[in-house]
């Protein structure tokens, strides 16, 4: 199992994750760009780590720190061979990466002769996996093309493993793919999403949340006839109305869009809106009638209101709702 821990662990806390599953089990991390890696490594994280995104460049910190580069395009191999020669190493682990539908990176079948060439002639560089990539495993729509990607992998994978004499580690499952096509698992599959408790198969979320985004009310006032927050967005009437401050913001990954009362997070077993415009740094929620005080604390995604309902209401997805989440926010590991 490949465990994705990219983008701060989908937000979560890459350090903190990445110990976590090294615990657990896995055998694998990915993450997107080698610097991700590297700070995996200075905290001590012992799992190999494919650089899923290497790019060109920077190949020298890649080899001093042990990772292991996804190559997608002839220029990037070329130029970390040329690395590895001059490091003085041999054989060191690399994953291929093959397009089969994707349209992003990859090697793809008309390049397959050039590419198993490459490969059987070069001592430099070891494949310890092939690998590909679904782009629409959640989509029962998409089935077809999905299981012909999974059939282009499967052939392109055969010919290049022939030439090798050898065969690498096999995968293409994606956290939909996982759990659509298990048939399919092969030699290893990538957990991302799925590990953090949100599916896109069928448009369900049955997954248990990995997560809660938390903080506690910093400020209660009672307020009548007053405005609230930047632009005056927040009106309060006659009639009187408690107000808690939240110290959270935009900066922080609240999405502005949630002001004005277009949602409600959860506090000691209620529901409150949220009053006036997301500031940088806090936002408001009319609390009235929710008994709270100075230290208690909002829920603004986990079991309510959920990761996937913040998503559909802003019109994206569980992704965006979780790496917006800035590091500045503390994580913590719980029991």
């Amino acid at each position: 199992m490949l465990v994705l821990v990219k983008a701060n662990g989908y937000g979560h806390g890459d350090v903190e994750i990445a110990r976590l599953v090294e615990g657990f089990g896995a055998n694998y991390l990915g993450v997107a760009f080698p610097c991700e890696g590297i700070k995996l490594k200075k905290a001590g994280v012992k799992l190999p780590i494919i650089i899923l995104t290497p790019g060109t460049g920077g190949f020298e910190e890649i080899i001093e720190y042990g990772l292991e580069p996804s190559l997608a395009s002839f220029e990037t191999a070329f130029e970390f061979v040329e690395s590895v020669k001059k490091a003085g190493k041999r054989d060191y682990p690399v994953h291929i990466k093959l397009d089969t539908g994707m349209s992003r990176v990859g090697f793809n079948p008309r390049q397959l002769i050039e590419l198993t060439d490459f490969l059987k002639e070069n001592t430099y560089i070891n494949v310890k996996s092939i690998f590909s990539h679904l782009s629409s495993a959640e989509y029962i729509i998409h089935d077809n093309f999905t299981l012909n990607q999974i059939d282009e992998f499967s052939e392109m994978y055969s010919k290049i493993s022939d030439e090798l004499g050898y065969k690498p580690i096999k995968h293409i499952l994606n956290s939909s793919g996982i759990l659509r096509y298990p048939q399919y698992q092969f030699d290893m599959v990538r957990l991302g999403i799925g590990l953090y408790g949100s599916s896109y198969v069928d448009g369900s979320s049955y997954l248990m949340p990995a997560a809660e985004l938390q903080a506690p009310v910093i400020n209660v006032s009672k307020v009548s006839n007053r405005s609230i927050g930047y632009g005056r967005y927040g009106r309060i009437g006659d009639e009187v109305r408690e107000i808690a401050t939240i110290p959270l913001g935009y900066a922080d990954g609240i999405n502005r869009h949630l002001g004005r009362g277009n949602i409600s997070f959860s506090i000691n077993g209620h529901m409150a809106p949220t009053i006036g415009n997301i500031c940088m740094d806090m936002f408001m929620m009319d609390v009235t009638g929710c008994d709270v005080k100075v230290g208690d604390i909002v829920t603004i995604f986990g079991e309510n209101p959920s990761a996937i309902y913040l998503a559909n209401l802003l019109d994206t997805i569980t992704y965006e709702i979780f790496t917006s989440v800035s590091g500045r926010v503390k994580r913590e590991v719980c029991d």
